[in-house]
């Protein structure tokens, strides 16, 4: 029971999208757009891309899914990834056109700018992938009510991972959140909170 009570203070914590709850499994995301809570304020920002700098209006008249994790993951962030990527098959090319995947590596660490790249053309083509200092993804991930810590892993041969939020936020082609996605939701319910805001 007090888990559930530290859970439910946390999520009012970390983010007024309510994108993290804590429970004796670990941390789990909840549905903003279910629970009655406001979306997380989000807004721009301008990150880092192996191709050069990236600023999130620059995809203005597309719906932008965006996703904050690390290439790393050995779980949670290929579900997000492969999700999308099935979500996309499910629109037709005229759609998909109009539609931006945008991956935020948290692990700047170790998560070089060529490795970002090669990691999001493993999903799709069209994805593009970004990070930036420490400083600017707290800042970030603030904004957008996500999490991440570092957690060191003593005798492991990654040394650490990272504890992340795992949503996939919508983004209407103004760059407002306008839902948030539990990231192991069937790609359809994602196609479909895509079309959306087409």
């Amino acid at each position: 029971m007090w888990k559930q009570m530290l859970g439910l203070l946390l999520a009012v914590v970390l983010g007024v999208g309510g994108a993290w709850l804590f429970t004796s499994s670990g941390w789990l995301a909840s549905d903003a757009n279910k629970s009655g809570l406001p979306l997380p304020q989000g807004g721009d920002f301008t990150l880092q891309s192996a191709k050069g700098a990236v600023n999130l209006a620059d995809f203005r008249g597309k719906v932008v899914v965006l996703y904050f994790g690390y290439t790393a993951c050995p779980d949670i962030c290929p579900t997000s990834m492969a999700t999308l990527k099935a979500a996309l098959a499910l629109l037709t090319s005229a759609e998909v056109a109009k539609v931006q995947g945008l991956f935020v590596s948290v692990d700047p660490e170790r998560d070089t700018l060529e490795h970002i790249l090669r990691y999001v053309g493993y999903f799709h083509p069209s994805l593009v992938g970004v990070s930036g200092t420490q400083a600017e993804l707290q800042e970030i991930t603030r904004r957008y009510g996500a999490f991440y810590r570092k957690v060191e892993v003593p005798g492991s041969a990654m040394a650490y991972t990272i504890d992340h939020s795992a949503i996939l936020y919508v983004l209407d082609k103004q760059g407002k959140v306008q839902e948030q996605v539990q990231h192991a939701v069937p790609p359809a319910e994602l196609a479909a909170a895509i079309r959306r805001w087409l």
